[in-house]
C-alpha cells in the first residue's frame, strides 16, 4: 500500500471491522488545496453503526484520521455518504423517536 492512500485503507478496515455487509463499503478519495477528503459509502442499513449514538462513533473515525493525517503531514476530512431518503432497515437507526434532537447526526450527512 502506498503510503499516500494509507489514510484510505485505514478507514476501509475500521468502517469493514463494525458494519454487518463489509463488502458494500467503499472510500473515494479526493486530493484538492483543503487537504485529503476520504468520502465514505456504506449499505444504508449500516449507516447508524457507521454514525453511531450522537455521531460518536463517526466523531472517534474522524479524530483517528486527523492523527493519521498530522503523522503524514495532510489535513484529512471525511464526508460520510447517505443519499437523500435512504432507507433504514435493520441497524440501529431503524425506529428512531421523532422528538429526539437529531442535529449531531445530520451534520455528518453530505
Amino acid at each position: 500500500m502506498a503510503k499516500a492512500e494509507f489514510d484510505k485503507e485505514f478507514l476501509e478496515g475500521i468502517v469493514k471491522a463494525i458494519v454487518s455487509n463489509p463488502d458494500k463499503v467503499s472510500v473515494d478519495r479526493t486530493v484538492d488545496e483543503m487537504g485529503v477528503l476520504l468520502t465514505l459509502k456504506v449499505d444504508p442499513s449500516d449507516m447508524g453503526y457507521v454514525i453511531g449514538r450522537k455521531g460518536q462513533t463517526a466523531q472517534a473515525v474522524r479524530t483517528l484520521l486527523k492523527i493519521v493525517g498530522a503523522k503524514n503531514n495532510a489535513r484529512v476530512n471525511l464526508k460520510i455518504y447517505d443519499p437523500e431518503g435512504a432507507q433504514r432497515s435493520g441497524g440501529r437507526m431503524e425506529s428512531r423517536p421523532t422528538d429526539i434532537d437529531t442535529s449531531s447526526v445530520d451534520d455528518l450527512k453530505i
